[in-house]
C-alpha cells in the first residue's frame, strides 16, 4: 500500500483510472495509444504505465516489435487482475469523492462497475474511508480554492517541462526559468520545488502570476527525493523563523507537554538532577518568553540571559495584574 501511494502520488486520479479502463477494454495497448486516448505526451503515458507496474498494479510490458502493455489476469472483461488490497489502494489514493473533480468522480464510478465482486463493495467503501481536513484543532475552518496555475505546475513536474514563471514574491515581481521537481501541499498552501540558475528554490504556487513551457526538458537530478527535499526546506524555514536558541532543564513529568507545545523546536537531552536537558528555539525574545512562561518553576532557563530577563518581566507583570 505504501509503495503504491509513493509511486502514484503524482498521477491524476482520472488519468490513472482511464488507463486501467483502457487496459480493460483492449487486450494490449502501446504507450502511443494511451497518449492519443488521454491527450498526453507519449513520454507521460509511458511513465504512467511504468508507475502502475512499479506500484504493484498487475500492469506489465510486452517487449519486441509487437509489444505493448497488458493487464494481468485477462483485462478484456474485468479488472480481475487486481486483488482486494490493490483495489482498495486505488480508491484510497484517489481520495474522497466529494473532493474530486466531476471528471474524476465519473471515472471512478466506471471503475467500480468494471470491478468484479467482491472487490466492488470494498472499493466503494475505500472511496469514502478518508477525509482530508487540513485545519488544525482550534483553527477556523476555511477551504481555499486551488491556485490557478496548480494543474499546469503539476503537469510540468510529471512531463519534466522547463517553465518560464512570472512570480510575485514578497518584494518586486520577477520572471525566472525553472526546472520543476515536485509539488508539496503544506496545510492549504501549495509549493513548487524547482531548480534554477541560482540553485534550488521553493515557490508558492498561488504567487505564480504567469506560466509558460519553454519547450526544453527539465533536468531532474539523479536520486532526487522530494520528501527529503521538503525536509530540507522545513529546516531552512525553521532556522529563519526561529533564530532565538535557549538552553535549560524541564521537570521529567512535563517533557511531553513541552514537546507538544513547541514541536520540533524542542530537543531533549540527558536526565540530570535538575531535570531533563532541553534546547528550544523561538521567534524573538519577548514572544518566546510569553510562550514558555506558563511552565513556571517547572522549566528552568539557563541561557540566554536576555530570555531570563524577559521571563522576569513577564512574571512581574503577572504579579502586578493578579497578585
Amino acid at each position: 500500500m505504501t509503495c503504491l501511494c509513493e509511486n502514484l502520488i503524482g498521477m491524476r486520479a482520472d488519468r490513472l483510472v482511464a488507463i486501467l479502463l483502457l487496459l480493460q477494454r483492449r487486450e494490449q495497448v502501446t504507450a502511443a495509444e494511451v497518449a492519443e486516448e488521454l491527450e498526453v505526451s507519449e513520454r507521460t503515458a509511458r511513465r504512467d504505465l511504468e508507475a502502475l507496474g512499479m506500484a504493484g498494479i498487475p500492469v506489465y510490458p510486452i517487449r519486441g516489435r509487437n509489444g505493448g502493455w497488458r493487464l494481468a489476469g485477462g483485462g478484456r472483461t474485468d479488472l480481475s487482475g487486481l486483488n482486494a488490497d490493490e483495489a482498495r489502494a486505488l480508491f484510497l489514493l484517489a481520495g474522497p469523492q466529494a473532493q474530486l473533480t466531476p471528471e474524476a468522480r465519473a471515472a471512478l464510478r466506471k471503475l467500480v462497475r468494471a470491478l468484479p465482486e467482491p472487490l466492488r463493495e470494498r472499493a466503494e467503501a475505500a472511496s469514502d474511508a478518508v477525509v482530508l481536513d487540513p485545519t488544525a484543532w482550534g483553527s477556523r475552518a476555511s477551504r481555499a480554492p486551488a491556485p490557478p496555475h496548480l494543474a499546469a505546475v503539476q503537469r510540468a513536474v510529471i512531463d519534466r517541462e522547463e517553465l518560464r514563471l512570472g512570480y510575485q514574491g514578497r518584494g518586486d515581481a520577477s520572471e525566472r526559468t525553472v526546472h520543476p521537481l515536485g509539488v508539496v501541499a503544506k496545510g492549504q498552501t501549495w509549493y513548487l520545488i524547482a531548480d534554477t540558475d541560482n540553485g534550488r528554490r521553493t515557490f508558492r504556487v498561488d504567487r505564480i502570476t504567469s506560466l509558460e513551457p519553454t519547450g526544453e526538458t527539465a533536468v531532474r537530478p539523479d536520486g532526487f527525493d522530494l520528501a527529503q527535499a521538503w525536509e530540507d526546506v522545513l529546516e531552512r524555514v525553521d532556522d529563519i523563523r526561529f533564530h532565538v536558541t535557549a538552553h535549560g532543564t524541564v521537570d521529567p513529568e512535563l517533557v511531553g507537554v513541552l514537546e507538544h507545545a513547541l514541536g520540533t523546536r524542542a530537543t531533549f537531552g540527558e536526565v540530570t538532577r535538575h531535570g531533563v536537558e532541553v534546547e528550544m528555539r523561538g521567534h524573538d525574545i519577548r514572544s518566546f518568553a510569553a510562550e514558555i512562561a506558563g511552565f513556571g518553576r517547572h522549566l528552568h532557563i539557563v541561557d540566554p540571559p536576555e530570555l531570563r530577563a524577559a521571563l522576569a518581566i513577564v512574571g512581574r507583570e503577572l504579579i502586578e495584574r493578579y497578585a
